[in-house]
């Protein structure tokens, strides 16, 4: 086993194709699988599956990827110690509903530890795919949300794949409404007071199931109702049209400005927001800050 080997591994589960690692490593793709297959070979085990949808980590190679990327971090400060070289480009990668204090968290990261090159990912995506992408690795942690009613069918996914919850913070349903709508005054609303206003939700896609919605109460029947795909157009329909969507209560003025505001729904509801990662595998060093961060974000 060579550092060489570990990069490549890493390199190949970054990028999720064999091809595309060969290209950003500037080695032929033939040589690149020959590496990795006399590594498999010496240390016993299926690092990567590979299928006719292409190539992925399999649950041994998770655990020897979180391994191989601390071995590699841990070459990378002896030699940036004492041979002056200059340190590889950062990789991390998050997956999260549509949350603002993750995108808070994120900035935050960037600013602290960004160098000179880094690659660095945040996808605001479906519920389904933010398990699937920390499943596979293409992401280090995933943020979501468990209930009573979402958590049996959630957690029946991450135990399959895996993958633990951890705490973040459990919150009061609110709504997020604009400054303009006639209940922004109100200390607190009803489910039958917004019977007249638009429903905003986030689009699911072909897992468009009640469990995996990224709003609660995703039940009960709206007679206007309009989905999307991002943040910045909810927030526009919020204004433009005096709709609403239902969510933590947790906003940032620094990145959504003052225009929207939260206003507590009445209902007996909790939402628990956390992060997902693989069990046992310990996180990068990008990881473990990036919790931090949101941790901090939250506090805010």
């Amino acid at each position: 086993m060579t550092l060489q080997q570990l990069k490549y591994v890493i390199e190949v589960a970054n990028r999720g194709s064999i091809n595309e690692a060969a290209k950003r490593l500037f080695i032929s793709q033939p040589s690149l699988s020959n590496a990795i297959k006399d590594l498999e070979e010496e240390m016993q085990i299926a690092i990567f599956e590979r299928s006719n949808k292409g190539i992925s980590l399999s649950k041994e190679g998770v655990e020897f990827l979180s391994y191989a990327r601390q071995v590699v971090e841990q070459a990378e400060l002896l030699e940036s110690r004492y041979l002056n070289a200059k340190p590889s480009p950062q990789h991390f990668s998050v997956s999260t509903q549509h949350y603002a204090f993750a995108v808070n968290a994120f900035v935050n990261l960037v600013r602290e530890f960004g160098q000179d090159e880094y690659e660095l990912t945040l996808r605001e995506t479906k519920t389904y795919e933010i398990i699937e992408d920390v499943k596979s690795m293409r992401s280090e942690i995933g943020i979501l949300y468990v209930n009573e009613f979402n958590g049996k069918v959630i957690n029946k996914l991450l135990k399959a794949a895996n993958l633990q919850f951890n705490s973040l913070f459990t919150a009061k349903p609110h709504i997020f409404i604009s400054i303009k709508n006639p209940l922004a005054k109100q200390p607190i609303v009803t489910i039958d007071q917004l019977q007249e206003y638009p429903y905003l939700s986030f689009d699911q896609g072909e897992y468009n199931s009640f469990h995996f919605s990224e709003e609660i109460l995703s039940t009960l029947l709206h007679k206007k109702s309009i989905r999307v795909n991002d943040r910045a157009t909810l927030f526009n329909l919020l204004i433009g049209l005096n709709g609403y969507t239902i969510s933590t209560g947790v906003l940032s003025a620094d990145l959504n400005g003052n225009e929207i505001i939260p206003v507590p729904l009445d209902c007996k509801e909790t939402i628990h927001v956390g992060w997902i990662s693989h069990r046992n595998v310990s996180l990068s060093k990008l990881g473990a800050a990036y919790i931090e961060a949101l941790k901090q974000a939250i506090a805010q």
